[in-house]
Formats: C-alpha cells, sequence, structure tokens
C-alpha cells in the first residue's frame, strides 16, 4: 500500500468518525424511567394481567396518581409506594408524558 493509499484511508476512517450518528438518537425523555414500569404495567404501558395499562392516559392523570403513590405511607401490599419514592417529581412527570405520548 502506498503512502497515498495510507493518507486516504487514514483520512476516509477520520472523516467517518467525524460524521454524528443520527440513527442513534436519544430514546424519548422518560423512556429510560419508565422501562421498570413494564414488570408489572407491560411493555410500553400495555398491561396483559389484571395491572392497569398505563398507556392511553392524559400525562397529567398518571402524574397525579404517581405523586399519590409516592406521598402514601402505610400501605405495605402496594408496592408502588416504594417504587415511586425513588423518582423525583421532574422524574415522575417525564415518565408520565412517555406513557402519554405512546400510541393506545
Amino acid at each position: 500500500m502506498t503512502s497515498r493509499h495510507r493518507f486516504l484511508q487514514t483520512l476516509l476512517s477520520s472523516l467517518a468518525l467525524a460524521i454524528p450518528l443520527t440513527s442513534l438518537a436519544a430514546p424519548p425523555p422518560g423512556r429510560l424511567l419508565a422501562a421498570q414500569c413494564a414488570q408489572c404495567h407491560g411493555t410500553n404501558g400495555r398491561s396483559v394481567s389484571g395491572i392497569d395499562s398505563l398507556v392511553g392516559e392524559s400525562a397529567q392523570e398518571l402524574y397525579n396518581e404517581m405523586r399519590e403513590m409516592k406521598n402514601k405511607s402505610g400501605d405495605a401490599g402496594n408496592i408502588m409506594h416504594p417504587v415511586a419514592m425513588a423518582y423525583t417529581d421532574q422524574q415522575l412527570q417525564l415518565i408520565a408524558q412517555y406513557f402519554a405520548g405512546l400510541k393506545k
């Protein structure tokens, strides 16, 4: 391989690294935070069990319900209190907006 070919190969490799990876765009806000919800509420908020689905609810309603569960204590049989406690109010809003934005 000539030095000119090596130069061109190096140049092209460098240019390829400089191109933004648009196909690897960040996930929608709240999606990663909402991943834990799938354990009970189903993938993308679509429950296949007796637990409520989250998709199709308004962001405000979902947020209000999560805030209520976060602030409720003494219900040992409800897993949602400790789960909701792990999130900030801003994170709860992002989760609610994510589920509200999914198509039913």
